[in-house]
């Protein structure tokens, strides 16, 4: 698993679009955060990073399709996959390794973001007064929503030779699964099936972890849905056997 974990690390750092994608990850929350009018953080006049926290989840259905529709798409297409099929690895090291791979560039585009609060923290007034643990949950709830949407892109990629789908089937996947069943929730907001529909949604959970509520409920569910698209792409990979 380690070693495919450096290798599309390698790789990843040595092409231009790890950088490009996070380049423009961190230019669009900049630019929200500090200079477009109806959200930056000096109009708005309060010493907290909800900009961020509200805009993220949408910027990553960009940046995580990006990063992983090469993992196993590229590997298809070139016809390299046959030959990792015939090293020493299990399914599950290959595609942990890739998964793991593809989670720690998503890191390295958030941990930039921090800037941003060491900012607030220095604008409030008096100094120091943002919420730190409420950022804290905010930051680990879209720490889960990475690897999520991560998992979810693995398995896009999993299904098709072309970079192209997969990025598309990815971002499909990722906005219907975060904000498809809260649209399907609202569609009647009186009655219990809604009050579950809406549970089933990233959005849901996302929201209770932002509010500080990191309860066994809301980490279930996101590591849920991690293994169920971890043994989709498991099943995907397996295909080739039957």
């Amino acid at each position: 698993m380690f070693t495919i974990y450096k290798k599309e690390i390698r790789s990843f750092l040595s092409s231009l679009i790890a950088y490009i994608v996070m380049l423009v990850f961190l230019t669009g929350v900049g630019l929200f955060m500090w200079v477009f009018p109806a959200t930056n953080i000096l109009d708005y006049g309060y010493a907290d990073m909800e900009t961020l926290f509200m805009l993220g989840p949408y910027m990553f259905l960009f940046l995580i399709p990006a990063v992983t529709m090469r993992t196993f798409a590229e590997e298809k297409k070139t016809g390299t996959i046959e030959l990792l099929f015939t090293r020493p690895l299990t399914d599950w090291d290959i595609i942990l390794g890739k998964y793991l791979a593809s989670f720690t560039l998503v890191i390295f585009a958030l941990l930039p973001t921090l800037l941003y609060y060491f900012s607030v923290y220095e604008l409030g007034n008096p100094a120091g007064n943002i919420d730190s643990a409420a950022t804290l949950g905010s930051y680990i709830g879209l720490a889960l929503l990475g690897a999520v949407f991560t998992s979810i892109g693995i398995f896009a990629s999993a299904i098709t030779k072309d970079q192209i789908v997969a990025f598309i089937v990815a971002f499909f996947l990722c906005f219907a699964i975060y904000q498809g069943f809260a649209s399907l929730a609202n569609v009647n907001d009186a009655s219990n099936f809604s009050y579950w529909i809406v549970q089933l949604g990233i959005d849901y959970h996302y929201a209770s972890v932002r509010k500080g509520l990191l309860d066994s409920r809301n980490l279930v569910y996101f590591f849920s849905v991690i293994a169920l698209m971890l043994l989709s792409t498991k099943l995907v990979l397996g295909s080739r056997k039957w």
